[in-house]
């Protein structure tokens, strides 16, 4: 019974989808809710406007980001799960290259050096530059920490 009590709990894991199987209504389904609650968990973590949240999600309608933000959330499109987990993968990367947490979440608005980002922040690029502006951070910082995981 002593040994049940000292042992830590695992989180439950989440079996990986296959990428012929990420297009399936259902599956896009079950990955919607989870996906969008965490997508606005890091918004906040960012300080992120309404505009700036819609311009990463790719412009849904006001309407609709509302009830998103409500927690009526449907099934997302296989774009706008594609957009959310370039931001959860930037946010992770964030966090690992940068432990102190203010630096990580500020990251994204800092003016960078980098020339990719032409001394704008790298929101800008992420906003205005849709799914390739998400792809290049994402790509950048991948390489930064040392590859994808």
């Amino acid at each position: 019974m002593e040994l049940r009590a000292r042992r830590k709990k695992q989180p439950a894991s989440i079996p990986a989808v296959e990428p012929e199987r990420r297009r399936d209504p259902k599956i896009r389904r079950q990955m919607s809710g989870p996906a969008i609650r965490t997508y606005f968990n890091v918004a906040e973590k960012w300080g992120l406007t309404v505009e700036e949240q819609r311009a990463l999600l790719g412009w849904p309608p006001e309407s609709t980001y509302y009830k998103y933000k409500a927690g009526q959330v449907g099934t997302l499109s296989y774009d706008m799960l594609m957009r959310i987990s370039l931001v959860l993968g930037i946010y992770k990367n964030l966090h690992i290259l940068y432990p102190e947490e203010a630096l990580a979440d500020g990251w994204v608005r800092l003016p960078n050096s980098n020339p990719l980002f032409g001394g704008k922040p790298a929101l800008t690029l992420m906003t205005e530059g849709g799914m390739d502006g998400l792809y290049q951070v994402r790509r950048l910082l991948d390489a930064r920490r040392g590859g994808w995981n």
